[in-house]
C-alpha cells in the first residue's frame, strides 16, 4: 500500500474545503438569482416566441435577396404568433406589438426594423454597409446611411439576425450568426460596385465589433470583401466585467419555474425600433464577441499585420456605461499604425453646475483615456473652451504631432446635459424618435429623446436611468463632417 503523508492528506482536505466553498458560493448565487428573477413583470409572448432565422450555414450560402425573403417571413411570423394573439390587457397604446398602437412599426411609411438599401443618383461611387447595435435595428443608421447615399454610395443597412422582431429572437442567435450576416452584406456590396470601387464598413456598438472582426478576417482571407474604410460609433471593443459572468445569471432558467432568470431586463416594449427587454444570452454573446475581437486584434498586432487594416474613424463619448472607452483607445487605436486613422472624443460638459456633481472618475475620464502625444492617429476632442464657459471647441491633433489646434463650434451642450452617452452618437438633435429637439414632421408615435419626467422615485415601470440617458448628439454636424471627409461631394 502506498504511504500517504500528512502533507498530502492536508492538501486533500484543503481541496475539499475549497470545492465545498465554491459550491456554496455558486449555490447561493443560484438561489439568490432564482428568487430575484421572480420579481417584476411576467414574460409575454414577445419574450417566449422566437421567429425563424437563417443560421450561419444558410447565411453563407444565400444572398441579400434570400436574406430579405427570410426576414419578411420572420416579421410575418411575429404578426401571426404575437400581434394577432395578444391578450386584451396587452392591447395598449404604447405596445409596439399591438397593431392599432401609434408605435406599431408596420404602420409607418418605412419600417426601420427591416434591412433596407439606399440607391444613389447616377453611377455608384462605392458602397457602404451599416451594422447596428445589440437589441437595436437599422433605424440607428438612417442619418449616416443617407449621408453616404447623397454622396454617391449604395448604402446597405442590415438588420442583424435576432433583431427587429421580438426580444425572444435574441435567445436563439450567436455572434457567429452576426458575423455570417456581415459577410453576406459585404458580398452584396462588392457585387453592387465591383472590385474597383471602395466598400466602406460602418458599425455602431456591437455592430462596430462585427465591422472590426470582418476587416481583420479579410486580412487573412482574400475571398472576403475587404473594407477601404471603417467607421465606428461607440465601438464594443470591450464591455463591462459583469458581461463576463452574465451566463451565470441565467442558470436558474434551466428550471421552467425560473424562466425569467434568462432575462436581465423585462421592460414594456414602447420603442418601435429597439428592444427594451434584454436576455442573458445576448449579453453573453456580446462578451464572447469582444473576447474574440480582442484576440483577433492581438494576433494581427503580434504578426505585424495591422498595417494592412483600412483607416479607422472612431467616435466615442468619454462616459459610456455600455462599452469600455479605455478598450477603444488601448486595445484598438494604440495598436494601429499611422494609416490615416482618427479618434474623436466627446468630453463631459464643464459649463454649468454639473461638473461639481460628477464623480472623480467621470471628471478625469478624458485625461485618463488619451496617451500623450505624439500619437499614430489623428485625435479630435470636443470640449468646453474652458471650465465654466458654454462655448465649445474641437481640439484637433494630427497624427505624429504634439500641438492641438482649437476650432470653435457653433453647437454647444444644452445647459441641462452633463455628457453624451453610448446611445447618443448616431442621432442628431432633430431625430424624431431620439432627438432632444425632435422634428415634429419626423414622427414615430412617441418621442423618447425629450422626455422630462418629474415625480416620485420608483413609480414608473421603467428605470429612471432610461429616461435621463442622453439619446441624441448636439455635435452630430461635426460627426457628419468627419464621416463625409474624403467622400465625393453631395449629388
Amino acid at each position: 500500500m502506498r504511504y500517504v503523508g500528512p502533507l498530502w492528506r492536508g492538501a486533500r482536505r484543503l481541496l475539499k474545503l475549497a470545492a465545498l466553498l465554491v459550491f456554496a458560493v455558486v449555490a447561493t448565487i443560484f438561489v439568490v438569482r432564482a428568487v430575484d428573477s421572480q420579481r417584476g413583470p411576467s414574460l409575454e409572448l414577445w419574450h417566449t416566441y422566437s421567429p425563424p432565422e437563417l443560421d450561419r450555414q444558410q447565411l453563407a450560402r444565400t444572398d441579400l435577396a434570400g436574406y430579405l425573403a427570410a426576414e419578411a417571413e420572420a416579421i410575418a411570423a411575429v404578426r401571426t404568433h404575437v400581434t394577432d394573439r395578444l391578450d386584451p390587457e396587452d392591447r395598449v397604446r404604447f405596445n409596439r406589438y399591438f397593431a392599432s398602437s401609434p408605435i406599431y412599426p408596420g404602420r409607418f411609411a418605412q419600417d426601420f426594423n427591416r434591412t433596407y438599401v439606399l440607391e444613389p443618383k447616377g453611377e455608384p461611387a462605392g458602397a457602404a454597409v451599416f451594422l447596428h447595435g445589440l437589441t437595436d435595428s437599422p433605424y440607428s443608421h438612417r442619418h449616416l446611411a443617407q449621408l453616404y447615399a447623397d454622396r454617391g454610395f449604395v448604402a446597405i443597412v442590415l438588420r442583424l439576425p435576432g433583431h427587429g422582431t421580438v426580444p425572444g429572437a435574441l435567445m436563439g442567435v450567436d455572434y457567429e450568426d452576426w458575423i455570417a450576416a456581415t459577410r453576406l452584406a459585404m458580398r452584396e456590396a462588392g457585387r453592387r460596385v465591383g472590385p474597383d470601387r471602395p466598400v466602406h464598413l460602418v458599425g455602431y456598438s456591437n455592430g462596430a465589433a462585427l465591422a472590426l472582426m470582418h476587416a481583420l478576417d479579410a486580412l487573412d482571407d482574400p475571398a472576403l470583401v475587404a473594407p477601404a474604410r471603417i467607421v465606428l460609433l461607440s465601438p464594443m471593443v470591450g464591455v463591462t466585467e459583469f458581461a463576463r459572468f452574465a451566463g451565470l445569471a441565467g442558470l436558474p432558467a434551466i428550471f421552467p419555474a425560473f424562466a425569467k432568470a434568462a432575462w436581465l431586463n423585462i421592460v414594456p416594449e414602447f420603442n418601435p425600433f429597439k428592444y427594451n427587454s434584454f436576455p442573458v444570452h445576448a449579453a453573453r454573446q456580446s462578451f464572447l464577441l469582444t473576447q474574440a475581437l480582442q484576440a483577433n486584434i492581438e494576433r494581427h498586432s503580434r504578426a505585424g499585420r495591422l498595417a494592412g487594416l483600412a483607416p479607422v474613424l472612431t467616435f466615442q463619448s468619454v462616459l459610456d456605461h455600455t462599452v469600455s472607452a479605455r478598450a477603444v483607445v488601448q486595445q484598438l487605436h494604440a495598436r494601429l499604425d499611422d494609416n490615416g486613422s482618427e479618434l474623436v472624443l466627446f468630453d463631459v460638459n464643464r459649463s454649468g453646475d454639473f461638473e461639481e456633481l460628477l464623480t472623480v472618475g467621470s471628471n478625469r475620464a478624458l485625461a485618463d483615456l488619451l496617451p500623450p502625444a505624439p500619437r499614430a492617429f489623428r485625435t479630435a476632442v470636443i470640449a468646453n473652451v474652458e471650465p465654466g464657459k458654454s462655448a465649445v471647441v474641437v481640439r484637433e491633433t494630427p497624427a505624429g504631432e504634439t500641438q492641438a489646434t482649437p476650432r470653435a463650434l457653433t453647437a454647444t451642450y444644452p445647459e441641462d446635459v452633463y455628457s453624451l452617452s453610448h446611445i447618443a452618437l448616431p442621432f442628431p438633435m432633430s431625430d424624431g424618435l431620439y432627438g432632444l429637439e425632435p422634428d415634429r414632421a419626423d414622427a414615430f408615435g412617441i418621442r423618447l429623446g425629450d422626455i422630462a419626467a418629474r415625480g416620485e422615485y420608483g413609480a414608473l415601470v421603467v428605470g429612471v436611468e432610461m429616461l435621463v440617458r442622453m439619446t441624441s448628439n448636439p455635435f452630430f454636424p461635426y460627426l457628419a463632417e468627419r464621416v463625409a471627409a474624403g467622400l465625393p461631394p453631395p449629388r
